[in-house]
C-alpha cells in the first residue's frame, strides 16, 4: 500500500449542501433560515448578544491579575534531595535530567520541607531560609545563582 492508493472510507464524506439553488433543491428561497426575523438576515447579531440587555459576559465579575514581570520557580523540597549521594553538586539541569522537575520555568527554588540526611552542594536561584539552614548544618554548601 502506498500513499497514492489510500481512499476515504465509504460514507465518511458527504456532498456539499448547496443552499439557495431553487425550490427543487429542497433548500431554495429562504435557504433554511425561515421567514423574517434577526437570524434570517445577513450579518445578524453576534453570539452572546441579548437584545441590548447587558450581556452575561459583562455582568459577571472579573477577577485575577497576572503581573507582567512575575517569575515562576520550579520548587523542590529539601527531602527530595536525599536521593543523591554525599558530596554531589545538585543543579537545576541535574534535577531535570533525573525527572524531579519537569521544566525549569524561571529558575529553581529549594524549599525547606522535610529532613535532609546527606551532605550536598546545592546551586539554585532561590532558597528558603529553613532550606539554607538544613543544608549548611550538615556541612553542605549553598550557592545562589542570579
Amino acid at each position: 500500500m502506498a500513499l497514492n492508493e489510500l481512499k476515504k472510507a465509504k460514507g465518511s464524506t458527504t456532498k456539499a449542501y448547496r443552499k439557495g439553488r431553487g425550490v427543487g433543491s429542497g433548500n431554495g428561497k429562504t435557504c433554511g433560515k425561515g421567514h423574517k426575523g434577526q437570524h434570517s438576515r445577513s450579518g445578524h447579531m453576534k453570539t452572546g448578544f441579548e437584545g441590548g440587555q447587558n450581556p452575561l459576559y459583562r455582568r459577571l465579575p472579573k477577577f485575577g491579575f497576572t503581573h507582567y514581570a512575575r517569575k515562576e520557580y520550579a520548587a523542590v523540597n529539601v527531602s527530595t534531595l536525599n536521593r543523591y549521594k554525599e558530596g554531589t553538586t545538585v543543579t537545576a539541569s541535574l534535577l531535570k535530567k533525573d525527572g524531579v522537575i519537569k521544566s525549569l520555568k524561571d529558575g529553581l527554588k529549594i524549599l525547606g520541607n522535610g529532613e535532609l540526611k546527606v551532605k550536598l552542594n546545592v546551586e539554585a536561584n532561590k532558597f528558603a531560609k529553613s532550606a539554607k539552614e538544613k543544608i549548611t548544618k550538615l556541612g553542605g554548601t549553598v550557592k545562589e545563582i542570579k
